[in-house]
């Protein structure tokens, strides 16, 4: 049982380690050699350059300006100064409004723990049922509802800050999601125009013996879409030929390196060996031989092509397809397109980057047995989780362990030692056993057939707080009350074991403080370090880095996260509502963590991160959703509590808080979830007006045709590199169907002929 003295030696430790990390962030970010870990961004965006292209030897990777040393947290007022429209513009909009998140945590928790310190605490601690008791305690358990006697008048002090906790989170709430939504209108409005807004993704196209996948399409959209069909690009799997590409781009950096090398000596030409890693083998002439490899590998890259284009087993069937209208595309992505529900499905296709191509080539059919076979899986994750959480729970349970090694008694009962173990290592445990998680779900939803990197992240998140919220959360208090109260279990009747664990629950808040203060407190300010980056990038920088493009890839800009970080703020949430009513004590460390986090992630957003796809915060449902449930059980658990303790005659009044909190999260999901789920046809009318006002002449079809091609057949270009064409359309002639159903198909094409453009075509027309 921690008591204030071990929470203390917690603490102390936890603080020491933060300001540790933060200084030693302060010192390593000024130094020129590290520039490009703490400000990869900017790097990115071409808008910083190396220090170390100019000036003295020393100065290239040492800063010797010492007054710049005396400003060492000039960072955060820094990272703060940044408008929020500045940094949507600088970041995306996924971004800012991430960081409402600890916001949220800010506005809800702060008023939240002024009210339960001046209110709760006092009441709660004017007691002396604990003391009375044969329940295990510590001197935090008294500032905790479980000191408050049986039938006691006092809980109505409960019941009343149950209520304002609930409106006011509630109230937080309904503004957040409005700001949000609106956040995400405007900025949809406001944005640039982008392939996804003009694109669908179909999928389970049906096979047909008379046509390809890709004139299918073209007919199908003609015929049902005739207005506003403009061009398609079907999917091609090419895993294998992705993998040439990434083998060349190898080649070709050793071949820039060693061409480099003989230019700065003329006099010798460098050599390699044809083994493993360049150790082993017979030597050879270095340039020749990674000329010679390049060469075999484009050639087996042409085949390989070739075969993709010709042979239609590597044509997936499904298809981006593109429209003329921003209109068109909504009408599409957001109705059926057949009689046959399970034919034709159209969504709204992921913006370019956010693509996840390995998932594209997996059957439709396939994808009810994967996320079967992932649930099942999951499922037995969770079970099998609890045997490490349990074993974190010993390790607070100072007796178990005396009992489990008694010769250990000695040691574990020097005052330090316990401290030590029942203050820190807990929650110490606990991380490192959620260290490869976030790995292993995010693979479970990758075999789960999504295909966005967007979706992926939300589909591991949502896995990921499951999770936390059985093992951790209650797992971590059923486990860690029984380990604590066994004695008294045991040596009791069985009518009082319920009324025991109610006294017990609330204990294990000195558990969680421990938790937050390493992973919210240690572990936030470790991430500003960046210590893991920092010492790959100078390891690649010293062993693997050639030429300057290496160094612009040894860089790990890294991205936010959101598959491991969004629970993990739930995570506090959940801890801080059911806490506020029942242990007070807890809220000034979580509070501490969300205004930590705040400056921190906002900070390395506008610095670090780089943003990997825009979904325009099409996660925020999500977010409001798991606050909602967190609410609505830390309402439960109250209920439960004073039951326990003889206060049944507030259970009618406590049972309207979870009716009206769930009938809160129907008003604003009916109310606001629809902006992050369909795209208003007013909108997108409007949009498409003001562009055609605009930009008359844009050849839209020039811009959409390459877009949704798989990366390797666009070679190391950009999208924005392609040659649009600015040839006037076509004339449109007739479809020319094989298909006998088809022959009179009364829409003209888009192509002349029968066939809808290849892979071959579109690719050589990059190339001219």
């Amino acid at each position: 049982m921690a008591t204030i003295q071990d929470i203390g030696v917690s603490a102390a430790i936890n603080i020491l380690s933060a300001i540790t990390f933060l200084l030693a962030f302060a010192f390593l970010r000024l130094q020129p050699i590290n520039d490009r870990v703490y400000f990869p961004k900017w790097y990115l965006k071409g808008a910083r350059e190396s220090p170390s292209h100019g000036g003295a030897f020393v100065r290239k990777f040492v800063n010797l300006d010492m007054r710049s040393y005396l400003k060492v947290l000039s960072w955060m007022p820094a990272a703060l100064k940044m408008p929020e429209d500045e940094l949507i513009s600088h970041a995306g909009l996924d971004s800012a409004v991430y960081l409402r998140i600890y916001l949220i945590g800010l506005k809800i928790f702060a008023p939240i723990t002024v009210l339960a310190f001046i209110i709760l605490v006092p009441v709660n601690w004017t007691n002396i049922t604990l003391q009375s008791s044969k329940v295990q305690h510590s001197d935090i358990d008294k500032l905790s509802i479980s000191n408050i006697p049986v039938g006691s008048k006092r809980f109505a002090a409960h019941l009343t800050m149950a209520y304002v906790f609930t409106f006011w989170t509630c109230y937080v709430l309904l503004r957040e999601y409005e700001i949000v939504a609106t956040m995400r209108l405007r900025f949809l409005a406001s944005e640039k125009r982008r392939p996804d807004q003009f694109t669908v993704l179909v999928r389970n196209i049906p096979p047909d013996p008379d046509e390809s996948i890709g004139e299918l399409v073209e007919h199908f959209f003609l015929v049902n879409h005739p207005d506003h069909y403009l061009t398609h690009q079907v999917v091609y799997n090419a895993n294998k030929l992705d993998k040439m590409v990434k083998e060349k781009k190898k080649m070709q950096n050793w071949l820039d390196y060693y061409q480099l090398k003989y230019e700065r000596n003329t006099s010798q030409r460098p050599t390699t060996k044809t083994g493993f890693l360049g150790c082993f083998g017979s030597k050879v002439d270095a340039i020749e031989y990674y000329t010679s490899e390049i060469e075999r590998i484009e050639k087996e890259e042409t085949d390989e092509r070739g075969k993709i284009m010709k042979d239609p087993k590597s044509v997936v069937p499904a298809a981006f397809v593109s429209f003329r209208s921003r209109w068109g595309a909504a009408v599409c992505a957001q109705t059926q397109q057949t009689s046959n529900p399970t034919v034709w499905l159209t969504e709204w296709a992921p913006e370019p980057r956010d693509v996840y191509w390995d998932n594209l080539s997996i059957p439709f059919v396939y994808l009810t047995i994967r996320r079967l076979i992932i649930a099942v899986a999951f499922f037995f994750l969770n079970f099998f989780y609890v045997l490490p959480i349990a074993f974190v729970q010993s390790l607070a349970n100072i007796e178990g362990i005396e009992k489990a090694a008694p010769f250990l008694k000695p040691l574990i009962e020097m005052r330090t030692i316990k401290s030590f173990i029942q203050g820190f290592l807990p929650g110490i445990a606990l991380k490192i056993f959620l260290i490869l998680l976030p790995s292993i779900l995010m693979f479970m939803s990758k075999v789960e057939g999504l295909t966005s990197v967007s979706s992926l992240e939300r589909r591991s998140a949502f896995k990921y707080y499951i999770f936390l919220f059985f093992n951790v959360f209650l797992g971590s208090i059923i486990a860690g009350s029984a380990l604590e109260q066994l004695k008294t279990f045991l040596h009791q009747s069985a009518n009082e074991i319920p009324r025991t664990i109610g006294e017990a629950i609330p204990m294990k808040a000195t558990f969680f403080i421990t938790y937050v203060m390493v992973d919210g407190w240690a572990g936030v300010a470790g991430e500003i370090l960046r210590l893991k980056p920092l010492i790959i990038f100078h390891l690649k920088n010293f062993f693997l880095v050639k030429t300057e493009k290496d160094r612009e890839e040894a860089m790990d800009p890294g991205s936010i996260g959101f598959d491991s970080n969004e629970p993990q703020i739930q995570l506090y949430f959940l801890l801080g509502l059911v806490y506020a009513v029942v242990t007070p004590f807890l809220l000034p460390f979580i509070l501490i963590f969300f205004g930590l986090a705040y400056v921190v992630y906002r900070h390395q957003i506008i610095n670090v991160y780089n943003q990997e796809y825009e979904s325009a915060a099409a996660f925020w449902p999500s977010v409001h959703g798991r606050i909602i449930v967190a609410l609505i059980v830390s309402q439960l658990l109250l209920l439960g509590l004073l039951s326990t303790k003889g206060a049944g005659q507030s259970t009618p009044v406590l049972l309207v808080l979870p009716v009206v909190t769930f009938y809160f999260y129907k008003y604003c999901k009916n109310r606001y979830e629809p902006a992050f789920v369909e795209y208003p046809l007013q909108d997108a009318m409007r949009k498409d007006t003001l562009e055609r006002a605009r930009e008359p002449g844009f050849d839209l079809k020039g811009y959409l045709m390459n877009a949704y091609i798989h990366p390797v057949f666009k070679g190391d270009e950009d999208d924005e590199k392609f040659s649009i064409s600015d040839e006037p359309e076509a004339e449109q002639v007739l479809v020319a169907t094989k298909r006998q159903s088809r022959r009179n198909t009364p829409v003209p094409s888009k192509y002349n002929g029968s066939e809808s453009p290849s892979l071959a075509e579109i690719v050589n027309d990059q190339r001219l």
